[in-house]
Parts: structure tokens; C-alpha cells; sequence
């Protein structure tokens, strides 16, 4: 039961704010428990002086406390069971918002590590199955142990020879819940493990269904499905025939004892030394008895399932994140947009080698700074020191001349706009897509920025306008037409630093054409870092810096690289006239 002991220890501090209702529920349990002790001996009083005697003026008191005891049991029980789901789904509606909050400020590679149809699960499954351990598993603990306290005592009252005799029999029932425990342990880890690998092979089939159809992969997808799902019927199976075991051997050891007391006390009332009343309800208080004791070995074998859920859980909430706040931050300034990189070094999780090591360069206030190199030189990782999604090795990387570990995340991602390779479009309306570059922005701030971005006669063409529902992967709209709605996000944002990652990318000629002057809007007066293998705005940069293997190989501008005849030059080619002599021809088709 360590790993119980530790997962409780862990999540129970979640209850916070809610313990006084768990006491109010654990006062129901205790008074729906008196309640049913009550209406035993109350029945045992109408056996005993109204149904053997044929008395009907000993009915009538009896059976009114009886129903009164009833209604009463049943209300406190309503209030309890429905406090106790409110109270319970308080509890996972927390767990899932900290886990979810946590899953938030993990690295990118966090997430290559761990596949999101695996993190769905814990995030469900795992999560309920914690709350049946902390929440539910304590109310069902307080409740089996005062109802077996209650009807214990009773049952001694009544006859305490023979209520001694009927619990020898008792602890078969713990015994046989810890003798399953282990095994309904493993077969439960084994379950959650493959609920989150199907989870994982439907996300990822479907997210992927033009490859699957492209490369008539359907027969493959379908065998990776049916393999997981084997593995998940396997394991479900082996924990439910645990389950329905241990409850069918409690059911015959139950059996036994009830049998028992009903023969030992037909030979007592035989001898005139019982009541028939009394054998009925001390038979009752038996069988009354015998279920909360099994509930708690029920419940034990409930919790053992659910550490599963909890270390699976716990390997996520240990990770750590690749940053955090600075302890003492510093405070908010206007910032200009000096960027600086002195010598900085960083190296992946588990990579054999650095990704970027030694690189040093500025850019001012206003500056277009283009970051290019063969795939893999290590041009995206700058991006993401810069945003601060890693912080580097070595060396040190400043905004305005302040350490960008001394900036709280908040701030420095508010001020230094990133527009990622990957045109990223969430679930909902376009007006809400572009919003969300700043949160609270009026309907007419969204349309200039719409406007600066060519978007705004698309958007317009469309049905519902602005409020037309689009969502990743969707064909109601063209790549270049997805990406204009990412640069109008970017320019409602208005942050002084710019950060565009592959802004091209993907797009075919005619589409990276009609987002070159929305880029020009959107770099206009910030200071502008640009990771590209596209160099049709090489002309423009103010600074070419081209990296080889993580490492600055060569600095300068478009004129001077192409003229030093290295490596910038080789990645270059033949430009077109109009870039050479640096009056970029919007209409000229780019290079991709």
C-alpha cells in the first residue's frame, strides 16, 4: 500500500477549500448509517410485539418511527451522495485545470517524447481515477467503516457470543482483496497504457488521413488499431476476471456466514434463548454487516488500480519545465527592441551535439535581420531561445541590454511576437483567430489589422465573414490565405520584436507572392529576426547571418555575402536582377 500512501499524500492537498464539504458529507454517512441501525431493531421490535403477538395497537408506533427514521435516512442520504459528486468533480475539474497548466509550460521536445493522444488520456482517465482514490475512496472509506462500527455494535448488543463467532469469518474478506490487489494492479497500468496508445493511433490516423489515403495505408492503419486495441482488450479483460473473482468468492464466504447465523440461531430460538425478532435482525445486522466490510476491500482493490492513474499522472507533473519565472523580475519598461546574442550555446535534451554554439550577433530597432543555413544548421533553435521556450547553455541573450532570464515570460512574449513555420490556426471563428494575437481587441482594430495583412477582401468574400468557423487542416481556405490570417494575428499583437520562422514555407509561388507586402507591413519599424531558405528579402535585411552546423560562419549584407563568393552565396544562386540591384520585384515568383 506504499504506492497509495504516496499518490495520497500527493493529490490530497487538491481538497484544499473543499474539506468542510467532505465533513458535511462524512456527517450524512454517519447519520444514514444511524439511520439504517435504527430501522433494523425498530423492524426487530414490530417481529417481535406485532407480527408474533397479532397486536395491531404495537404497529402502529414502531412503524411510524420506522418511516420516520426512513425519510430522514433518505434526505440526509440524497444531500450526502449529491454533495459528495459536486465535491468530487470540484476536485477533478482542479486536478485536470493543474495538470493541463503544467502540460502548458513544457518544452517542445516534452511533447515528441510523449504522443498527445497518450497525454489525452491522462488527462481523462487517469485524472477520474484519481479522484476515486482521494475523493470518493475517502467518503467510501468513512462510510463501509461507520456502517460496519454500527451494525457491529449492534449485532453484539443483541447477542455478543454469537456476533463474536460470525466475525472470525470477517477478515477473509481483507484477505482476499489483498491477495488480488497486486494483480488487478498491474492489469489496470496495462489498461490505461493501451486506452492512451488507441487514443494516440485514432488521433494521429486521422490528423494523417490524407497520407493514409495517398499511400493506400488504410490496411496498416487499421492492423496499428487492432494491435493496440488487442493489447487494451487483453488487459481489460485479466482486470475484470480479477474483479468478478475476488467478488464471487466474497459472495460464497458472505453466504457461509449469513447461513451460519441463521443455523445457530434456529437452534437458539429451539432453546427459547431468542427472539424471532431478534435472530431477523441479527441476521439482518449480519448481512448489513458483511457488505461494507467487502466495500472496503473492494476499496482497496479500487486504489491499488488507481496508482496506476496516479504514476502515470506523476511522471507527467514531475517533469520539469525547460524555464520559469525569474524569482526577482524585472519591472515592465517600454521596450525599444534591442536584441543581442553573446556567445550562446545550446544543446537538446539527449542530442549527440550542440545546435547552436558560440553565435553572436545584434539587431537594432528597426533592423531586418535574415538567419539562413542549410536544413539543420540550427536556425529554428535561435528562434526558440529567443522566445524563451529554452534558455541557452552558454552565453547569455538580452532585450533592450536585460538578461532575457531576468524577464518574466509573460512580458518578454508580449513584446517579442513569434509567426512559426507551421501556420497555427485554432478552433473557431477567423475574428477570434485573429484576436487572439491581443485578447479584448475591438472589431475595428481586427479589421485594420486584417487590412494590413491582405486578408481583409478574402475574409469579406466569405459567407460569414469574420465569423466564419475554420479550424486546423481545414480546405475552406488556401495556405496563403491561412498565413495572412497568422500575420494579421502577428501585426494586431503590434510587439516591437518580430520573429518570423520559414514564413514561406509551404506555400506555393503564387501564395508566398501575396504575403510578401503583408510581411513588409508587419516587419515595418520592429526589429525583425527572419529564419528562411527563401532569399528573395535577402536584399532588404540589414544583416545576413548564415549558420553551418550551429556555428556563424558569415555576416553581412546581401551585396557583400554575394560578392565574398562563400557560403551565402553557394545557398543564394543566381538572383534576379531586380534583387541584385536591391529593388526586390514583388511580382518575381520566390524561391521555396
Amino acid at each position: 500500500m506504499r504506492e497509495v500512501r504516496e499518490a495520497f499524500r500527493r493529490f490530497w492537498p487538491l481538497t484544499r477549500g473543499d474539506r468542510k464539504w467532505l465533513a458535511v458529507v462524512v456527517a450524512c454517512v454517519v447519520v444514514s448509517a444511524l439511520a439504517e441501525t435504527a430501522s433494523i431493531l425498530l423492524f426487530a421490535e414490530l417481529t417481535d410485539n406485532a407480527l408474533e403477538a397479532g397486536s395491531l395497537s404495537a404497529f402502529w408506533g414502531p412503524a411510524g418511527a420506522w418511516l420516520g427514521v426512513a425519510a430522514l435516512g433518505a434526505l440526509v442520504g440524497y444531500l450526502g451522495n449529491s454533495l459528495a459528486t459536486w465535491t468530487a468533480e470540484r476536485f477533478v475539474l482542479r486536478l485536470r485545470a493543474n495538470v493541463f497548466r503544467h502540460v502548458q509550460d513544457m518544452p517542445p521536445h516534452f511533447f515528441q517524447k510523449h504522443r498527445r493522444g497518450d497525454l489525452v488520456e491522462r488527462l481523462t482517465g487517469d485524472v477520474e481515477a484519481i479522484e476515486q482514490m482521494v475523493v470518493s475512496g475517502v467518503v467510501g472509506t468513512v462510510a463501509a467503516a461507520f456502517s460496519a462500527v454500527f451494525y457491529a455494535a449492534a449485532a453484539l448488543w443483541l447477542r455478543w457470543d454469537l456476533a463474536l463467532v460470525t466475525f472470525v469469518l470477517a477478515p477473509l474478506f481483507l484477505l482476499a482483496a489483498r491477495r488480488f490487489s497486486g494483480r488487478i494492479r498491474e492489469a489496470s497500468q496495462d489498461e490505461r497504457v493501451a486506452d492512451g496508445a488507441i487514443t494516440s493511433v485514432v488521433e494521429e490516423s486521422l490528423g494523417n488521413v490524407v497520407l493514409t489515403q495517398a499511400y493506400n495505408r488504410r490496411g496498416d492503419e487499421e492492423k496499428r488499431l487492432d494491435r493496440e486495441a488487442r493489447a487494451w482488450m487483453k488487459a481489460s479483460v485479466r482486470g475484470a476476471r480479477l474483479s468478478e473473482m475476488y467478488e464471487q468468492f466474497v459472495e460464497v464466504v458472505e453466504t457461509v456466514c449469513v447461513l451460519a447465523v441463521i443455523g445457530m440461531g434456529v437452534w437458539e430460538i429451539s432453546a427459547d434463548r431468542m427472539t424471532l425478532g431478534q435472530l431477523l435482525a441479527f441476521a439482518a445486522f449480519i448481512g448489513y454487516l458483511y457488505p461494507p466490510v467487502r466495500s472496503l476491500g473492494q476499496l482497496g482493490l479500487t486504489l491499488t488500480a488507481a496508482t496506476a492513474g496516479a504514476e502515470r499522472l506523476g511522471e507527467i507533473l514531475d517533469a520539469k519545465p525547460a524555464v520559469t519565472d525569474p524569482a526577482e523580475p524585472v519591472a515592465p519598461w517600454p521596450v525599444r527592441g534591442w536584441v543581442a546574442f553573446h556567445d550562446v550555446s545550446f544543446r537538446y535534451p539527449g542530442a549527440a551535439r550542440a545546435s547552436v554554439e558560440n553565435v553572436t550577433f545584434t539587431a537594432a530597432p528597426g533592423e531586418l535581420v535574415i538567419i539562413t543555413g542549410a536544413s539543420g544548421a540550427g536556425k529554428s533553435t535561435l528562434s526558440k531561445l529567443l522566445t524563451r521556450f529554452y534558455d541557452p547553455a552558454d552565453g547569455l541573450i538580452s532585450l533592450d541590454g536585460v538578461p532575457l532570464t531576468e524577464v518574466p515570460l509573460t512580458f518578454l512574449r508580449e513584446n517579442v511576437a513569434l509567426l512559426p513555420q507551421q501556420t497555427l490556426i485554432l478552433n473557431g471563428t477567423i475574428r477570434e483567430n485573429i484576436e487572439c494575437g491581443r485578447p479584448g481587441a475591438s472589431a475595428e482594430e481586427i479589421e485594420r489589422a486584417a487590412r494590413s495583412a491582405a486578408a481583409h477582401d478574402f475574409i469579406q468574400a466569405l459567407p460569414e465573414g469574420y465569423d466564419t468557423e475554420i479550424a486546423p487542416g481545414t480546405a475552406a481556405l488556401s495556405g496563403g490565405q491561412l498565413q495572412r490570417i497568422a500575420i494579421a494575428r502577428a501585426m494586431l499583437r503590434a510587439a516591437p520584436v518580430l520573429v518570423l520562422d520559414e514564413p514561406t514555407a509551404g506555400l506555393d509561388s503564387v501564395a508566398a507572392r501575396q504575403v510578401v507586402q503583408p510581411l513588409r507591413r508587419l516587419m515595418s519599424g520592429r526589429t525583425t529576426i527572419m529564419i528562411t531558405h527563401d532569399l528573395s528579402l535577402a536584399p532588404d535585411a540589414d544583416r545576413i547571418l548564415v549558420l553551418d552546423h550551429g556555428r556563424l560562419v558569415e555576416t553581412g549584407t546581401h551585396t557583400e555575402l554575394v560578392a565574398r563568393g562563400g557560403a551565402y552565396a553557394r545557398l543564394a544562386g543566381p538572383m534576379p536582377q531586380a534583387a541584385l540591384t536591391g529593388r526586390p520585384d514583388d511580382t518575381m515568383i520566390l524561391r521555396i
